[in-house]
């Protein structure tokens, strides 16, 4: 009498298999995983720019404009006053020129030194809108205009208007620490401008070893080899 023959497995598994699927299973997850990170690598830097840049041009422009208005009293009557944020305070446009400064450089430096830069455009564009929103409330100017008006050392100055412009130029500091926690979030995954960065990964030794094309049409090519030390007659043509 026959003994029965054992059922096949209805997974149709092999032994290992398992372990292979699962390890084919794990490259697109890392792959896919990387293209993520990418992409959001290179929507952090076009955001980064155009914040940066739109926060510099913010605060500079808006140092052109009239921050506060109000009325100097004097025995004549009153005449009208106004301070532009340059006359209130310098600090959100120069500050502006360092943030932008600082965007470009990100990429100029890499490793620590891109560390560093982003962390000072951050703070650049943090003390720019800092100093706008304080210089919003800040009535020197409009003081030092009317006693230039009147003539008078101290000319009193009625009701004060404050236009738009400083939280204009605060928002401007407020795209530039966007800027920055960006380049300290994605920078070291950004591209650096020092074009010959591949050039100076290979080492002198390969460089110099290797062969220099040589024109026998060409005396200069040949006083050349001779001066590195080699024959001209066995180095390749251009």
């Amino acid at each position: 009498m026959t003994s029965p023959t054992p059922a096949p497995d209805t997974d149709g598994a092999q032994p290992g298999n398992g372990t292979a699927a699962t390890a084919r299973g794990d490259r697109p997850a890392t792959a896919s995983g990387g293209a993520a990170r990418s992409r959001a690598s290179r929507v952090a830097l076009a955001v980064a720019l155009l914040a940066g840049a739109l926060g510099a041009a913010l605060a500079l422009i808006s140092a052109g404009q009239t921050w506060s208005t109000s009325t100097a009293g004097f025995a004549q009557g009153r005449v009208p006053v106004s301070a532009e944020g340059g006359d209130v305070t310098g600090l959100p446009s120069a500050l502006g020129l360092v943030g932008l400064a600082a965007l470009v450089a990100v990429f100029a430096v890499r490793r620590t030194g891109r560390y560093l830069v982003a962390g000072l455009l951050t703070l650049c564009g943090a003390a720019v809108a800092v100093s706008a929103l304080l210089g919003a409330d800040d009535t020197g100017a409009l003081a030092d205009q009317a006693a230039e008006a009147s003539g008078l050392s101290d000319s009193g100055i009625g009701a004060v208007d404050v236009t738009a412009w400083p939280y204009v130029s605060a928002a401007g500091g407020a795209l530039l620490v966007v800027a920055g926690l960006l380049a300290l979030r994605y920078g070291p995954r950004w591209p650096s401008m020092s074009g010959s960065a591949r050039y100076e990964r290979v080492p002198l030794r390969q460089r110099a070893a290797r062969p220099q094309r040589v024109d026998p049409d060409r005396p200069e090519d040949l006083w050349k080899a001779l001066d590195r030390g080699e024959d001209p007659t066995t180095s390749g043509t251009a």
